[in-house]
Formats: structure tokens, C-alpha cells, sequence
């Protein structure tokens, strides 16, 4: 059974820092092309960032240049660094392979850029 468990999040004031990480369990992740998501009050699921298993990156044009993703293979382990953070970077934010498999949408983390 996959689960995918993310943490991190909390209150930040714009301008901030926050680095999220997400845990895998099974033996689906070293395969697997991983993103992160996420999901603002009243809008759509979106995607922000991905990373192949070869470690080529892609981002949304709206986190470029402030957001960076990596992932940890042995640990089963997906990171997102986010910096210069805006107040429409307020969202719950998820990990996910990429396409997603929508069973495996896990609780996500809150992230709240705010002064």
C-alpha cells in the first residue's frame, strides 16, 4: 500500500523561506517521476514542480527562480525548497507522482504566507 506522508508547512511572512518534504512507502518511488502540488482556497489542484528519476527538474512559471525540488531515492524522499515566498503561494501542498494517481493523495501541508 503507497503512502505518501508530507510535512513542513506552517506560517511564514512574505519574503520568507519554508522547506517542505514528503515520504514515500513502497517501492514505487526510485521509478517514478515525483511532483509537488498544490491547492489554494477556492481554485484547482495545480502542479508547482516535478522531478524524473534522472533528476530533470520543471516548474510552474509561477515558482520559477524561487523554487527549488530534489529528491532523496534512498530515503524515499521528495523535497521542495521555497523561497521569496508571495501571499498567492497560500495553498495546502502535496506530493504525488507524475500523472497522479489520485488514490495515493496523501493529507498534504499547509503553507500560509502572511504578515
Amino acid at each position: 500500500q503507497v503512502q505518501l506522508v508530507e510535512s513542513g508547512g506552517g506560517l511564514v511572512q512574505p519574503g520568507g523561506s519554508l522547506s517542505l518534504s514528503c515520504v514515500a512507502s513502497g517501492r514505487f518511488f526510485s521509478f517514478n517521476t515525483m511532483a509537488w502540488y498544490r491547492q489554494a482556497p477556492g481554485k484547482q489542484r495545480e502542479l508547482v514542480a516535478s522531478i524524473t528519476t534522472g533528476g530533470f527538474t520543471n516548474y510552474a512559471d509561477s515558482v520559477k527562480g524561487r523554487f527549488g525540488i530534489s529528491r532523496d531515492n534512498a530515503k524515499n524522499m521528495v523535497f521542495l525548497q521555497m523561497n521569496s515566498l508571495k501571499s498567492e503561494d497560500t495553498a495546502v501542498y502535496y506530493c504525488n507522482v507524475r500523472p497522479v494517481i489520485t488514490a495515493w493523495w496523501g493529507q498534504g501541508t499547509q503553507v500560509t504566507v502572511s504578515s
